[in-house]
């Protein structure tokens, strides 16, 4: 049994060192796959007239690709395929996703660069009807979310005497509110000062952010040499200041 099972490590060992990662496979095909949703303003917003993306996560990918010396694909998804997207290898990485326990159990993440707290939006007009989070939780009240993203899971925990309204990509719960289809969505802080600066009549709920929680990149959860480079990478950039000025750049500010 023990000859065995050495006979096994070995085998394992050899297959492990052979592997191929993502990142000499990236190198070689000179090529960057980053999947996102184009819909997670400041992060990463798609202009449909020139099909091209913008925002805070795209500043950071380019980056990645330029210091990789290698171009970069942009390949649309949605949040409901963003990690299965990863282990189907649709895309090497992603933009920006919250960190969960369920979607690490298909993908892996990177380190984090951001920390939010999660808010609820509602029509200004109806800010002192709705003014507590409590104030939501009834079974009048309708609740937009996105499905697929971690505020949908966070929804029923937090709403779950309301009735919730799920919304495919590329539409958005927001918008449901922006109609009066709902009486408020929740997002990340990041989103929601950009919202309420786009969208005047949107204002956050008074009783301020809960559920802290984390931003990462989506990445393969068994390749520890494509995880190894991206959080040394990132690390490095902490360290030049590179994200603290982006930040400043997009008027973010991480908890």
């Amino acid at each position: 049994m023990k000859k065995i099972l050495i006979s096994l490590i070995l085998v394992l060992t050899i297959v492990t060192a052979n592997a191929e990662s993502k990142l000499q496979k990236i190198l070689k095909s000179g090529e960057l796959r980053v999947g996102t949703t184009g819909d997670f303003n400041p992060l990463s917003v798609k202009d449909p007239a020139t099909n091209t993306y913008k925002g805070f996560d795209i500043d950071v990918t380019t980056e990645l690709a330029k210091d990789m010396g290698v171009k970069i694909t942009y390949v649309p998804t949605d949040w409901k395929t963003i990690v299965s997207g990863i282990s189907a290898d649709k895309y090497d990485i992603s933009t920006s996703a919250t960190i969960t326990a369920q979607r690490g159990l298909v993908a892996g993440f990177t380190s984090s660069y951001y920390k939010y707290a999660t808010v609820a939006l509602v029509l200004k007009k109806n800010k002192n009807k709705f003014r507590t989070w409590d104030s939501l939780n009834n079974s009048n009240v309708k609740i937009a979310t996105t499905l697929g993203t971690s505020q949908e899971a966070k929804a029923k925990e937090f709403f779950p005497k309301s009735k919730l309204i799920s919304i495919e990509s590329p539409a958005r719960d927001y918008q449901e509110v922006l109609a009066g289809r709902a009486d408020g969505h929740i997002t990340s802080s990041t989103e929601a000062y950009t919202l309420i600066k786009t969208y005047p009549e949107l204002t956050i709920v008074e009783d301020g952010g809960k559920n802290p929680a984390s931003l990462a990149w989506l990445i393969d959860q068994n390749d520890q040499v494509w995880i190894n480079y991206v959080n040394h990478w990132i690390e490095i950039k902490k360290i030049s200041g590179f994200f603290e000025e982006l930040l400043k750049k997009y008027n973010l500010k991480s908890l």
